[in-house]
């Protein structure tokens, strides 16, 4: 299986307040360790990252003193998620038989995670990272009241990667730029397309970067798997990923 990353870093953080993916997450930035995950997975053979029009340079440069093998180029972004996206498949060479699409805010994901997405992608067509929602749920009103129980049986949180072929992500992108929807996955312009996603469930902290807090939550993460790979070599700096099982909902 041979794929095709392309990392989605095009946002302005505006909730966050500040560029997000350059925050510190213990030594390396929240967007070089989304690229790192991607370089240790060995089904991924290339990796693009999407970027606002402006940061091209800047990106590149970055990239090139991480030493990451992988990464290709530098893609200027849309406007909107979906455009941007529409820029990185324009670039993926057509005998590549899979396209990974990946949030560059969610850090933590795991090359084991991927990799199971991409076989599950490999045999289906489309398959999409996601978790169980266990939360219980309320619908509220415009003045933030509770109007409503949700069920939450059968309700996942989508997250990413998502995998589809080359062909049917072009021809769900290419469907939805004609008929100017706006999608905010990659999953949505599939099964407008009619193709089925199969959902490929992840036990993994995977969360995206919004807020300052998860800041702080992605650093705990991290040092756990680093702890865990350390235990588990005897010795040693160990794996930033390491088995990444904390928590059973990402």
């Amino acid at each position: 299986m041979r794929i095709s990353a392309i990392i989605v870093a095009a946002g302005s953080s505006r909730r966050m307040g500040f560029d997000k993916l350059a925050a510190d997450l213990l030594g390396e930035s929240v967007l070089i360790r989304s690229m790192r995950a991607m370089e240790a997975c060995p089904e991924v053979a290339e990796i693009r990252v999407i970027v606002a029009p402006g940061a091209v340079d800047e990106i590149t440069a970055l990239v090139a003193r991480s030493g990451i093998s992988k990464f290709i180029e530098a893609v200027p972004g849309g406007v909107e998620r979906h455009l941007s996206v529409w820029a990185g498949l324009e670039r993926v060479p057509d005998d590549c038989p899979l396209v990974a699409v990946h949030d560059a805010a969610r850090p933590l994901v795991s090359p084991e995670a991927i990799s199971r997405c991409a076989a599950v992608a490999a045999a289906h067509g489309a398959a999409a990272l996601a978790h169980r929602v266990v939360d219980t749920l309320k619908r509220a009103n415009l003045d933030d009241e509770v109007a409503t129980a949700v069920e939450r049986e059968n309700l996942w949180a989508m997250e990413t990667p998502q995998i589809f072929t080359l062909s049917l992500l072009r021809k769900a992108y290419a469907s939805v730029l004609e008929r100017g929807m706006v999608v905010t996955d990659e999953v949505t312009a599939v099964k407008e397309s009619g193709h089925s996603v199969k959902l490929v469930e992840n036990r993994e902290p995977n969360l995206k970067i919004t807020v300052p807090s998860d800041l702080e939550l992605a650093v705990a993460v991290l040092q756990i798997r680093q702890r865990r790979a350390r235990e588990a070599s005897g010795c040693g700096d160990g794996s930033d990923y390491g088995d990444g099982d904390v928590g059973d909902d990402g």
